[in-house]
């Protein structure tokens, strides 16, 4: 299983129709944003996804009424975090901020997921069943400069990350 990971797109429509491209090209599972959204038009963008989206509402999602009436009617599924998931053997946890982890960022979770930061982080923990958990965030979205923007994909059954570059 694989699955796109977004954060923090802030309403940029233009990256937002970017992206969309870029996870149907890239035959998704599913798709994951870790909060900002910030406004219902985003998701009318979103909903042009070829795969199921989840996620968690980050601190400027303040038009949650707008927001949620959208959500709904794309069949998406949004929280306040923390979200957690069972996927492809994989226990996922997805918050906006990663100070939203603690308490929730355990050992039992394989992969956390999170936004906010807009600076890329990918961290390997060797948990003390000496498996690895892995942190993700694939950094900016929502810029302005090409190139400097990124999305990430996760490969649940290797259990590796890629940016995807715009």
């Amino acid at each position: 299983m694989r699955i796109g990971v977004v954060s923090d797109t802030h309403n940029n429509l233009k990256n937002v129709r970017t992206i969309v491209d870029l996870f149907n090209d890239a035959d998704l599972d599913a798709i994951v944003h870790t909060g900002d959204i910030t406004q219902a038009k985003t998701i009318d963008v979103f909903a042009d996804l070829a795969a199921p989206m989840f996620g968690v509402y980050g601190n400027n999602d303040e038009e949650r009424e707008t927001l949620e009436r959208a959500i709904g009617e794309c069949g998406f599924n949004f929280v306040e975090p923390p979200l957690v998931l069972n996927w492809h053997s994989q226990s996922i946890v997805v918050v906006h901020d990663p100070l939203e982890f603690n308490g929730v960022l355990d050992p039992s979770f394989d992969l956390a997921l999170h936004g906010h930061t807009h600076l890329y982080r990918s961290e390997r923990v060797v948990r003390t069943d000496r498996r690895e958990q892995l942190i993700f965030n694939p950094g900016e979205c929502a810029g302005h400069m090409t190139g400097y923007n990124a999305v990430g994909v996760v490969d649940l059954a290797a259990m590796e990350t890629k940016l995807l570059k715009f």
